[in-house]
């Protein structure tokens, strides 16, 4: 059973490009630097990402809204 490190949760209110925007500065960190750097506690921290990854995408639509969830797993 492995126990978990470390755990970022974040959830704010942005405008649409703002979000969009948060996603590229994810997708380039990935494809340029093999990892994605974050901040908890004051510390930086760095995670180091294999060049074979699983990708999913769920999209949920109802009358009250949306959602689209993206996961990258290793």
């Amino acid at each position: 059973m492995s126990e978990e490190l470390i755990e970022v949760e974040t959830e704010e209110s942005l405008a649409r490009e703002a979000a969009a925007q948060r996603l590229r500065d994810l997708a380039d960190q990935l494809s340029r630097q093999n990892a994605v750097t974050f901040t908890k506690g004051g510390l930086r921290h760095t995670l180091k990402v294999p060049g074979q990854v699983t990708y999913s995408v769920e999209i949920e639509v109802t009358d009250e809204g949306g959602e689209i969830e993206v996961e990258i797993t290793w």
